[in-house]
């Protein structure tokens, strides 16, 4: 059986939690994230199912823009100085609760993310057996 590995996650900068627990995608807390496109400021929805790309907006986000991404609570950027591999665009770093880090592509319709962690096989038990849900 597959196993679906929600991510907790928090800001880089406050330590706070990004994650909403009564805005759920998928039956689970989503990650908010204040966002600011070329026309608007809004929040965006993330699904914290690793892997799933399904988010909600309260605004309407063209394919292919860069968008902005910003702590909730401290509003401190969460763009990091490292370039998508796969379209140049700025990664979006937020901290995993268990250890680690997550990135995202900052422009809207781009896939890539990945998963960075320090101490690989501490996170990895973590990762698996608490944060893993059957699914």
């Amino acid at each position: 059986m597959n196993k679906l590995v929600t991510l907790s996650v928090k800001c880089p900068h406050c330590d706070h939690t990004l994650m909403d627990e009564e805005h759920l995608i998928h039956e689970r807390p989503s990650i908010r994230i204040n966002i600011v496109t070329k026309k608007d400021r809004g929040i965006l929805w993330l699904c914290s199912v690793y892997g799933c790309y399904d988010h909600n907006s309260n605004l309407e986000i063209e394919n292919g823009e860069l968008v902005e991404f910003f702590c909730p609570h401290c509003n401190k950027s969460l763009l990091r100085d490292i370039e998508c591999k796969i379209c140049g665009a700025p990664m979006v770093g937020m901290n995993i609760k268990a250890g680690g880090k997550v990135n995202v592509c900052s422009r809207k319709g781009c896939e890539n993310h990945y998963v960075v962690f320090e101490d690989l096989a501490g996170a990895i038990n973590k990762f698996y057996h608490e944060l893993g849900t059957s699914g």
